[in-house]
């Protein structure tokens, strides 16, 4: 098996993100939730690279998750009447009309970077997009952090790391944004998408897929550009490795996750 390495530590030096400075000194009216804020001239402005717990926000018959509102509140608390920042490092509105940025409250040397901020503090787990991965090495080692030491979230069922062995179980979260790691049985790239397996039976077993637009991506590097070739031997370099992977659990024959991007994807080493 060839060992790989883990993601990057991060530094936690946002000038390393390479990331673009747009408007400063904006005010703030209200944080809506965990991750999102409103503006004092009506736009809301969504934390990119974060999930914060969700709170009903109006929807019917929806259930809060554990520890929406202190998320809230803790982003409140880091923004404490300061004026923010915004910097991007991909797209800038998102579907439903939201500013997507990373976020500064402060100023200078003294700025508090919102995302990292709420990781480190354990009110977040990290959640990229295809256009929209700057800083992913950072925002995973300050997730790491906070889960390590068991705060906040971490302390909560809800968000336990879920084992991919573990199938009834990931049935069970079909239709919600789990964290899942297991060793990869085996790997395949059939009609340009890819399969990571982790069991003998896909019928039943969980997997991950990704799609042949999204293959483009991953395959720009190792390990998984290995998988160009379709003899047994580049196959096998991703058999055996631990992962873990994050995204919405869906079920098509058994559980699996859909990944769009690599960031999605940390490859392990023992206690990560």
């Amino acid at each position: 098996m060839l060992l790989l390495p883990m993601l990057s530590p991060a530094t936690g030096r946002a000038a390393e993100c390479d990331l673009e400075t747009g408007e400063e000194g904006l005010q703030v009216e209200d944080v809506i939730d965990g991750d999102t804020l409103l503006l004092d001239d009506g736009r809301e402005v969504r934390l990119t690279g974060i999930q914060a717990p969700k709170l009903p926000l109006g929807r019917a018959g929806f259930e809060p998750w554990p520890k929406a509102e202190e998320a809230r509140q803790a982003l409140a608390a880091f923004l404490a009447s300061k004026t923010i920042t915004l910097k991007y490092g991909g797209a800038r509105i998102d579907r439903h009309g939201r500013i997507l940025a990373h976020v500064f409250a402060g100023q200078g040397q003294e700025a508090l970077w919102l995302q990292r901020e709420m990781l480190r503090a354990g009110f977040a787990r990290v959640y990229t997009f295809p256009d929209n991965r700057a800083c992913a090495s950072e925002l995973l080692e300050a997730e790491r952090s906070a889960r390590r030491a068991g705060l906040e979230i971490w302390q909560d069922p809800f968000y336990d790391i879920r084992d991919a062995s573990n199938e009834a179980l990931l049935g069970e979260r079909v239709g919600r944004f789990e964290l899942v790691e297991g060793e990869i049985s085996s790997a395949a790239l059939v009609r340009g998408r890819i399969y990571l397996n982790f069991g003998d039976d896909y019928r039943e077993d969980f997997t991950v897929t990704v799609n042949d637009k999204n293959a483009r991506l991953f395959l720009e590097h190792e390990p998984w550009s290995s998988l160009l070739s379709t003899d047994d031997e580049a196959a096998s370099v991703l058999s055996g490795q631990r992962i873990r992977v994050r995204g919405w659990v869906d079920r098509y024959n058994g559980p699996e996750i859909s990944a769009t991007h690599p960031e999605e994807i940390e490859l392990l080493e023992r206690n990560n």
